[in-house]
């Protein structure tokens, strides 16, 4: 892996650490001190929750749709600096609604999608499965922090301190964008004549994708309704403070992630990631059908929520590099913010039915959440494999039109994508080697003026 997909990586991967820390750890500890605000509800306290998503699932697609015409590092900012103008919104709120429409505005700074899409360009194929794994997994990670950090940090900087924090790691995140590579992309397929239509189209077509963006729909469902409901059970059931119920989470954390890293790699390097896709959804179901069963029993609740957590980390860091291998050229980021579309919709939904479960039996709550997950899984179930392609790091000739050299390089047979990185004098090359020739071959070692073994 060279200096620049490091860069990328660690770049990209802070970003997205600081923004989800500073939503989740809101969701463990809302449905307790939520009470405190004016006008607060059952229902309300939800919708606070999931708001973000509805927000997230509207404006996602939008602006990974313009990103694939558009450079994508300004509209990244810019969803940045609305997700801490949110966080102070609600930080200053006096009531519940205050809170539901400083998460509505934090979350219309959609650009999971578009940030996901800037990592593939600065990756080659081969490390990129490595960098969606990696961001899979600090989102994973980042996530399941947020509800051991939440619930320690609430009892002294209070919920409105929460939200504050979340507004200083908007901003230290749009610090560290600044350090991101900024690539200059050459597709073989030019959209600017392309309209909103065709490029959602091109996309939506292709079913697999579809099962994942059903997957991620399901899976953020399940964790945000999970997160209004537990906090309450965990008090019922083992008697615990919210504070305590973190040093529940940090533990079971640790334990699903340690036990999730190698399957990961097995997907990844034994090319079984339908495998173990599909094993980590049925995982799901098995956890619920725990929680339902033992909702009362203090150590088949713990047993449910550690089986959640390897399922949720294996998801989450399996399907952004699905997505990458399988989503279009020229349409990555309209494909990834479907995607994140799917997983925020999924919050928004998972938070407002959270808050109805509230007033019902824990064997209800559960029971109907594994059959959320159920469905999901028999609608995903005839996902393929993803394909799996190569990439090569060329060096640019020097004085050389870099313009008229990557449409040269995009013309030659097998070559899918060029990403160009002028600053640092390197392109890098998506190929498909059963379409790439002997002729091809010898016409981009012309191109490079360099042997190339590919």
């Amino acid at each position: 892996m060279n200096s620049i997909e490091k860069r990328a990586i660690a770049g990209i991967g802070g970003i997205f650490a600081l923004r989800m820390i500073g939503l989740f750890m809101i969701v463990p500890v809302f449905s307790v001190y939520g009470n405190d605000y004016a006008h607060a509800t059952p229902f309300l306290i939800g919708l606070a929750v999931g708001i973000y998503g509805l927000g997230q699932a509207i404006f996602q697609i939008p602006m990974s749709m313009a990103a694939d015409k558009f450079p994508r590092k300004p509209m990244i900012f810019f969803g940045l600096l609305l997700f801490a103008i949110g966080g102070i919104v609600a930080a200053t709120a006096t009531d519940i609604y205050g809170v539901i429409i400083g998460r509505a505005l934090a979350g219309s700074g959609a650009v999971s999608g578009v940030m996901m899409a800037l990592l593939a360009d600065v990756t080659r194929e081969q490390q990129r499965t490595k960098a969606m794994a990696a961001m899979g997994l600090t989102i994973a990670t980042s996530i399941m922090l947020s509800f051991a950090i939440g619930p320690m940090m609430v009892s002294s900087l209070g919920i409105s301190g929460l939200f504050w924090l979340t507004a200083v790691f908007a901003l230290l995140a749009m610090l560290l964008l600044l350090f991101v590579p900024t690539p200059m992309r050459v597709l073989r397929h030019n959209l600017d004549n392309q309209s909103i239509g065709d490029q959602l189209k091109e996309v939506l077509r292709i079913g697999d994708l579809n099962r994942l963006h059903i997957g991620i729909f399901a899976l953020h469902l399940t964790m945000t309704a999970i997160f209004v409901i537990v906090p309450q059970q965990l008090a019922d059931v083992l008697d615990l403070t919210v504070r305590q119920q973190g040093m529940v989470y940090l533990p079971l954390l640790f334990i699903g992630f340690g036990i999730a890293i190698p399957f990961i790699i097995i997907a990844e390097k034994k090319q079984k990631m339908r495998q173990v896709f599909l094993a980590a959804l049925s995982l799901l179901v098995a956890a619920f059908a725990c929680l339902a069963l033992g909702s009362e029993l203090s150590y088949v609740l713990l047993f449910g929520l550690g089986l959640y957590f390897i399922g949720f980390n294996l998801l989450e860091a399996t399907i952004p590099s699905w997505i990458s291998k399988k989503a279009p050229v020229a349409n990555k980021a309209t494909a990834m913010g479907i995607n994140s579309s799917s997983q925020f919709l999924g919050a928004f939904f998972g938070g407002a039915l959270g808050g109805m479960l509230l007033s019902q039996s824990a064997m209800l709550s559960w029971g109907l959440l594994g059959g959320v997950m159920a469905i999901a899984l028999l609608l995903i179930f005839p996902i393929s494999q993803p394909p799996y392609l190569t990439s090569t790091t060329l060096a640019i000739p020097k004085q050389t039109d870099i313009s008229a050299w990557s449409q040269q390089v995009m013309s030659v047979n097998g070559v899918d994508e060029v990403v160009v990185m002028p600053k640092d004098g390197v392109a890098y090359l998506k190929l498909d080697k059963q379409k790439l020739t002997d002729n091809s071959r010898q016409l981009l070692s012309q191109l490079t003026e360099t042997k190339l073994d590919i």
